[in-house]
């Protein structure tokens, strides 16, 4: 087979390959379940039980006569032994919580058809009574005679005052149209059997309530025995639900489908039953998801605990409870005021005045004097005479220059004045009286004292001054 042949046959498998993967896709596409539902209710029909079948369905009358024969029974702790999911009643427990799921959306069907028929009515009830129980109740209160609003005492049991003021102003405004007998009828009939199912829910929940503190007596404490009958329904058990980690606990319940005709934006992801429940919704907003996260992990706990039927009690529920409670308000506290604080008192003790007259005057001593500070000054851009032969570079500075011709005198600082003793002093007068040479050692006159002596005319040398500055220093 050469190259080309080979390199065709492997299209033809790539491409069998794609055809098969796509015939698979397909044939999987229908079982997806958190598409939106396509079908639309057909809200046109005559009667309410066109759309709503679950009040008159077999399933339903079993679910609430066992709940019913359960009830009466008054079956007590002792009787759950094993496995939970071995007891007789597990399974009535879990069917009938999986019943109020399905009785809030009928509930959401049957709303959706009053609403759509009063709208003839009355169009703005609607936006005055946003609660659907609340608006059914107000439907079957008021019918066709909207002046039942004013000084009714069965509507003040169902609406505030505030809100039966603005329905009473907007009634006696609206340009809805009298509903015919039968359609009247119609509306009364949908909304007995919405009240009839809301009561059938509150039954169900009294009833998984009073169980469930036996069957999960820990679990319950944390997040309510309804919410913990929803989600051992879902997981498949309590053993199932205790073999859950955290993360999956939070996601049970999670809704992927939307009523159709609702909108889905309202839809939160990755919220389960536990999101929803009274504890996490007590929080503001931002902290929803972070308590939802802290409670699921305290279920799982609470949910290993009651399968081996331990703490039946509910002792360690309680203690749950209490450490999420706390990082609760832990969460919702305000942060700390930052006070400002004054610097403290220093600790080192007082230091050692460097000042005084004594000091000042050392200072003054040690200062540069005006001839040190004329043998530093240089001239740039001019040759410089060597002082000595043996240090070459060394200059005098401005030190014994002439000027312009005229004699100046450097202004002395007497505070920087070179100062000799008054021994030396009087020598230097002894000294200075006689003219010509003469020996230190025969007249035992100071050191300092020069052999060399000076007529008035003649003058002193830049480098004596500097020599005999140096001596003044030393001996002085």
């Amino acid at each position: 087979m050469s190259l080309a042949d080979e390199l065709l046959a492997d299209l033809e498998e790539a491409a069998e390959e794609e055809e098969g993967g796509s015939y698979g896709e397909e044939e999987e596409e229908p079982a997806i379940e958190d598409v939106q539902e396509e079908t639309q209710l057909d809200l046109s029909g005559d009667s309410v039980k066109s759309i709503a079948k679950l009040w008159d369905s077999k399933m339903f009358a079993e679910i609430m006569m066992k709940i019913e024969e359960y009830i009466s029974k008054q079956a007590k702790a002792s009787e759950v032994m094993g496995p939970v999911e071995a007891a007789p009643e597990y399974r009535v427990i879990v069917d009938a919580n999986n019943l109020t799921v399905e009785i809030e959306n009928e509930l959401n069907i049957i709303h959706k058809f009053i609403r759509d028929k009063y709208s003839k009515r009355f169009p703005e009830l609607e936006s005055l009574v946003p609660n659907a129980l609340d608006y059914i109740r107000t439907v079957k209160e008021l019918g066709n005679s909207l002046d039942k609003c004013k000084n009714n005492e069965n509507l003040q049991q169902i609406l505030t005052n505030a809100t039966i003021m603005v329905v009473s102003v907007t009634a006696s405004t609206t340009q809805g149209q009298q509903l015919s007998e039968e359609e009247l009828e119609r509306l009364e009939e949908a909304c007995d059997m919405a009240l009839e199912l809301n009561a059938s829910k509150h039954r169900i929940y009294e009833y998984v309530e009073s169980r469930m503190s036996f069957i999960a007596p820990n679990l319950s404490i944390i997040i309510g025995a309804s919410t913990a009958a929803k989600i051992m329904g879902v997981a498949g058990g309590l053993t199932n639900l205790s073999k859950m980690p955290a993360c999956n606990i939070m996601l049970l319940g999670a809704q992927r489908k939307t009523l159709s005709g609702f909108s889905s934006t309202s839809v939160l992801p990755h919220t389960g039953y536990i999101y929803h429940s009274d504890i996490v919704q007590s929080l503001p907003p931002d902290l929803r998801r972070k308590a939802a996260r802290l409670v699921a992990a305290k279920c799982t706990l609470a949910a290993r605990v009651d399968s081996f039927h331990e703490s039946t009690e509910g002792k360690v529920g309680y203690e749950l409870k209490d450490e999420i409670e706390r990082k609760f308000d832990k969460w919702q506290e305000p942060p700390p005021v930052k006070q400002v604080k004054p610097l403290p008192a220093p600790l080192d003790g007082q230091r050692k005045k460097r000042g005084g007259r004594r000091y000042r005057k050392m200072k003054e001593r040690l200062g540069l004097t005006e001839i040190r500070k004329q043998a530093n000054r240089m001239s740039f851009g001019e040759i410089e005479e060597d002082a000595y032969q043996e240090d070459l570079g060394f200059s005098l500075g401005h030190l014994g220059k002439s000027g312009s011709g005229r004699v100046r005198q450097t202004q002395v600082n007497e505070a920087t004045k070179a100062r000799i003793s008054k021994t030396l002093q009087r020598t230097l007068q002894k000294q200075s009286v006689v003219y010509g040479g003469k020996s230190t050692i025969r007249d035992r006159s100071s050191g300092t004292a020069s052999s060399v002596a000076f007529t008035p005319l003649q003058q002193v040398s830049p480098e004596h001054l500097l020599s005999a500055e140096h001596c003044c220093r030393r001996w002085g």
